[in-house]
């Protein structure tokens, strides 16, 4: 028998906003891990990780009708589904970190979410353009690894982590933040660069 197709999100969505419940459900199960780590690799606490990806999807039911595949118009959100809905998340993020940077803290973040930590070192190692980054193998080196993220500048730290959890490209990482496509592609290569030095002590 031939390999089950799978439908494409953008068709998902078309269903959801034509009134299929499933296919939202079948959205959510393709993309919930994904975006709840990046939520959370960039807030450092379940529970707040919990409250704003809920928001997002939340958010993506709400503007369903508006999502357009084939964008035309400036003010219409990015084709690629996956791009949209990290969008959606990365400005939640930001709202958030701002109302509540005196105060944010990743204290917690390692332990709580020790079961996905290994999801990110994972894709450190595996190839990307920028050089390969060692493997990751031990608890320790995965929580030395995290801290090491979340020491990155903020621009890069958010490029880094489209990347590594939100599986996004360069030029998807470009249009979810607003800036050209050369600098996206710099904050990569300097985040990559700036975690490979650090790794380098863990060996």
């Amino acid at each position: 028998m031939p390999p089950e197709v799978l439908p494409a999100d953008a068709d998902l969505m078309r269903a959801y906003a034509a009134g299929d419940a499933r296919a939202f459900d079948t959205l959510y199960t393709r993309h919930e891990k994904r975006l709840w780590r990046f939520v959370l690799r960039s807030v450092g606490n379940p529970a707040t990780a919990d409250e704003l990806t809920q928001d997002v999807w939340l958010r993506v039911a709400q503007q369903a009708e508006r999502y357009a595949p084939s964008a035309s118009r400036a003010d219409l959100p990015p084709a690629r589904f996956s791009t949209w809905l990290f969008t959606i998340a990365r400005n939640r993020v930001v709202d958030h970190l701002r109302a509540s940077r005196p105060t944010h803290s990743l204290d917690g973040s390692a332990n709580d979410a020790d079961e996905d930590a290994p999801s990110l070192a994972d894709t450190l190692a595996a190839p990307s353009g920028f050089g390969p980054v060692r493997r990751i193998e031990t608890r320790q080196q995965a929580e030395q690894l995290l801290a090491a993220v979340q020491a990155l500048p903020d621009d890069q730290r958010e490029a880094f982590l489209l990347q590594a959890e939100a599986d996004m490209s360069v030029a998807d990482i470009a249009a979810a933040t607003g800036v050209p496509f050369e600098t996206a592609k710099n904050r990569l290569r300097y985040a990559r660069s700036a975690l490979r030095r650090a790794l380098e002590t863990l060996a």
